[in-house]
């Protein structure tokens, strides 16, 4: 699957969680900002536990994986 591919599948998966589930579109936008901004991002993938930050950051029980956490 090519790396476009994937992430538009990536981006359906995640519109299809339950809201319950998820954040809320202006926190999502936060948390990718702090990722997009962090050295361990690797083309979409967080350095520290190898997520795609997008999947990460959506989930309400999620947190970034950094020791310090960044959110």
């Amino acid at each position: 699957m090519e790396e476009d591919e994937y992430f538009v599948d990536l981006k359906r998966y995640i519109a299809n969680l339950s809201e319950e589930l998820k954040v809320d579109e202006p926190e999502y936008e936060r948390r990718l900002n702090i990722c997009r901004q962090c050295d361990a991002l690797r083309n979409g993938m967080c350095g520290k536990c190898g997520c795609f930050v997008e999947m990460r950051a959506v989930m309400k029980k999620n947190h970034c994986p950094d020791f310090h956490k960044k959110w």
